[in-house]
C-alpha cells in the first residue's frame, strides 16, 4: 500500500471561486497545515488543466506535499503526479492502477456499504467517504449521510478513510472525534477563505 498523510486534505475548487490564485491559495493552505492536495476541475479542458496544474505541482514538489489528480488519469500520468482519485463512475479501478503503476496513490470515492464491500485493497490506497454534509462544490453529489451515517460506513472500511462534504471547523471536529478518519477533505472552507492559512489551521 502507498502511504500518505491524509490528515488535512485540500481539494482545489475552480480557480474562479478562489479568493486568491490557485497556487497562492494552496501555498497559504500548506503553511496552515494541509498535508496533501487534490487538483480538481470539472470545467476546464485537458490542456487548460495541464497549464493550471504544472505551477501548482512545482510548488508542491518543492515542499514535499503529494499532488493527487481528480479523475483525469491521463493528465496524472502525463505530468507524473503522485496519484489519482477516481469516483465510482470514472475509469475502473484496475485500469487506473495499471496506468499509474504500483507506486502511485490511488483513491476511490465510496458512498454506500455495497461500494465499500467491493473495494479492492490490493489496488486502492484510501477511500473518500461522503458527502457528510451538503456541499455546493459538486453538482452531482449524492445526498449527505450525516455524521452517524458516515460513521456507519467508515467503520467498515478496510483502508484509511477520508471524510468529505460540507466540512467546516465544527463539523471537522465532530468527524475527528469519531476516531475513524485518517483525514478530512475540504474545498470551500479553505479555497473561499480570505485567509487560507488561518482557515487550514482551524481545521488541523
Amino acid at each position: 500500500m502507498n502511504t500518505a498523510n491524509y490528515h488535512l486534505y485540500l481539494v482545489t475548487d475552480e480557480a474562479v471561486r478562489c479568493r486568491h490564485s490557485l497556487v497562492e491559495t494552496v501555498r497559504r493552505a500548506v503553511e496552515g497545515g494541509v498535508t496533501i492536495v487534490q487538483y480538481r476541475s470539472e470545467t476546464l479542458t485537458h490542456e487548460e488543466q495541464r497549464a493550471q496544474v504544472l505551477p501548482l505541482q512545482a510548488y508542491l514538489r518543492s515542499v514535499g506535499i503529494p499532488l493527487i489528480i481528480n479523475d483525469n488519469v491521463e493528465l496524472a500520468v502525463e505530468i507524473d503526479a503522485d496519484g489519482v482519485h477516481i469516483g465510482q463512475d470514472d475509469m475502473p479501478v484496475p485500469q487506473a492502477r495499471a496506468l499509474i503503476g504500483p507506486h502511485k496513490i490511488l483513491g476511490l470515492t465510496v458512498t454506500t456499504s455495497e461500494q465499500m464491500a467491493a473495494v479492492d485493497t490490493e489496488l486502492v490506497d484510501y477511500v473518500g467517504c461522503g458527502p457528510v454534509f451538503p456541499t455546493i462544490t459538486k453538482d452531482d453529489a449524492p445526498p449527505p449521510m450525516g455524521v452517524e451515517g458516515w460513521v456507519d460506513l467508515a467503520r467498515t472500511s478496510p483502508l484509511p478513510v477520508v471524510a468529505i462534504g460540507g466540512l467546516n471547523r465544527e463539523r471537522t471536529a465532530a468527524i475527528r472525534a469519531t476516531g475513524l478518519a485518517a483525514g478530512v477533505a475540504v474545498v470551500s472552507a479553505i479555497c473561499a477563505a480570505d485567509n487560507p492559512t488561518q482557515a487550514a489551521q482551524e481545521l488541523v
